[in-house]
Order: C-alpha cells, then structure tokens, then sequence
C-alpha cells in the first residue's frame, strides 16, 4: 500500500500546487467566484484531496481512496464545465493569453491533468485495497 500511498500524496501535492497558482492567477485577474463556486473550491479541490493523502498512509487507506476518488471528479467535473464548456468570466477564451492570463489557462489544462491522474489513481487504490481485502 505504500506505493499507492506515495502516488496518491504525489498527485495531491502537485494538484495542491496547481491549485495554488491558478487560485494565484484568479486574483490578479481578477475572475471572482460564486459563493457556491468559492465554498466547492474550498471543500472539494482544495481540502477533501488533502485530507484524502493523510488517509492513505493510515489503516483508513480505502477511505482515503475513495475521498481521493471523489474529489477529483468533481473537481475534474468542475474544472471542465468553468474552464472549457461554459462561457463565463472563468471561462480559458474570456481571460487576455498575456501575463496572468497565461499562468490561468495553463494551470486550467494542468489541473484538468492532474485532475484525471488524481481520478486514476483514486480507481487504483480502491480496487487495490478491495483486492486486499479478499486475499486476508
């Protein structure tokens, strides 16, 4: 489960990373968020993958997977409705490509990736423990 768990904090920390920059880019915009958007954000993409990490190296792995899991759809899901379907201020068309404005569109594509590896990782980690489970 090790293997897992290094994978699974890899992919947080570099997502967290990722979130921190475009979080850094939407200020300076600025591309303000909805209340909702602002407490999604919050709970979903930045704390519940966190939180997923710690698990993972504990007896709660499987939980942690599926927090894992869970957290990076939505904000896989999230991510791809504001950035690239819907045409809103948080849309990668609506902000200049200069500046800011690059840092914002080339953090929407990396956590999209980041999002999906995250997602990936979260199906290996379930099936991985539920494997576990069977063979004790």
């Amino acid at each position: 489960m090790t293997k897992f768990a290094q994978y699974g904090a890899s992919v947080v920390i570099i997502h967290a990373s990722m979130v921190a920059l475009h979080g850094l880019s939407h200020g300076v915009l600025p591309v303000s968020l909805s209340l909702f958007q602002g407490l999604f954000v919050g709970i979903v993409i930045v704390l519940a993958p966190l939180f997923a990490a710690i698990l993972l190296w504990t007896r709660f792995s499987r939980m942690g997977a599926a927090i894992l899991l869970g957290s990076m759809m939505g904000a896989l899901a999230f991510g791809l409705y504001n950035h690239f379907i819907f045409i809103g201020p948080d849309h990668v068309s609506q902000v200049p490509s200069t500046g800011w404005g690059i840092l914002f569109q080339t953090t929407a594509v990396l956590l999209a990736v980041t999002e999906g590896l995250g997602v990936g990782v979260g199906i290996w980690g379930l099936r991985n423990t539920s494997q576990q489970a069977i063979i004790q």
